[in-house]
């Protein structure tokens, strides 16, 4: 989804497309061959192992994508001189509310407590200590067109007949969409000496269920009715952070901000379902 929307976001430039099977990231040769081909001036790391649940039942393949995967992409790209831009996550957090906060810093300390999040920050250290020149970008909460996404899941469900359904009230975060992620990274090329750690979420903090009541809200003719409910309603594999708000502050220091998330959502909306 989010490699879609890149695609799109810098179609007048010289794009060359990385997927399976041509290039396998957990094959540092395999990388090597296709960027020894591709001559990059920049790479966008977006592959990953995402399935949150899915982590917890096969670590090990987490974190060969996750962790090792991103050691061979760091390694790649450094020896190659092309700068890097490596898609992270808010899992990477505890996301367990604290005192006097509203959302995690780029300068905070990770605590993942899931397989995706530990071997999402494992990949972020092999960034670090390889190529420290890179950039660590974390976003959160993510959808683009085509999805799959929370908000196409969303459209589906309440475009169906039915009782009304229960959305998780409980946790929140910051909606993102893919479109505000490639501006921001857009952003980031212009600023050729930043590296480091760049959280780029869209601004405003909601709930899934806030998230879900926006969208109905733009889609009047979804008629099914929203339920808000708590996290121990629907237990999964994996726990999820109760709150993964991401703070802005290194994009805020540059003077560039990040959309609203109810701005982003309305325009994405207008785009992705304008008959619905």
């Amino acid at each position: 989804m989010l490699g879609r929307t890149l695609c799109e976001a810098f179609k007048s430039d010289e794009v060359v497309v990385a997927d399976l099977p041509e290039c396998d990231i957990t094959d540092r040769s395999s990388i090597a061959a296709f960027f020894a081909e591709a001559d990059p001036d920049v790479v966008i790391h977006a592959a990953a192992m995402t399935n949150v649940d899915g982590c917890e039942t096969d670590s090990a393949l987490a974190y060969r994508i996750n962790e090792e995967g991103t050691r061979n992409v760091a390694i790649v790209s450094a020896a190659m001189n092309a700068r890097l831009i490596a898609v992270s996550t808010d899992y990477v957090f505890s996301g367990e509310p604290e005192e006097g906060r509203d959302g995690w810093n780029e300068e905070d300390t990770p605590r993942p407590r899931t397989v995706y999040g530990a071997s999402k920050f494992a990949g972020e250290e092999m960034i670090r200590s390889l190529y420290p020149e890179a950039v660590v970008l974390r976003i959160a909460w993510l959808y683009g067109s085509g999805g799959p996404s929370f908000v196409h899941t969303m459209v589906k469900l309440l475009s169906a007949d039915g009782e009304p359904v229960k959305v998780v009230n409980d946790q929140f975060g910051n909606p993102t969409s893919a479109e505000a992620v490639a501006e921001a990274i857009r952003f980031i090329l212009s600023k050729p000496s930043l590296e480091g750690t760049v959280h780029a979420t869209c601004e405003g903090t909601a709930s899934w269920y806030d998230f879900a009541a926006e969208l109905k809200k733009l889609m009047p003719s979804l008629k099914r009715g929203l339920v808000p409910c708590t996290t121990a309603e629907f237990p999964r594999p994996a726990p999820r952070p109760k709150n993964s708000a991401l703070e802005k502050r290194v994009l805020a220091l540059l003077g560039y901000t990040m959309p609203d998330w109810r701005s982003a959502l309305a325009d994405f909306v207008a785009s992705e379902f304008p008959t619905v």
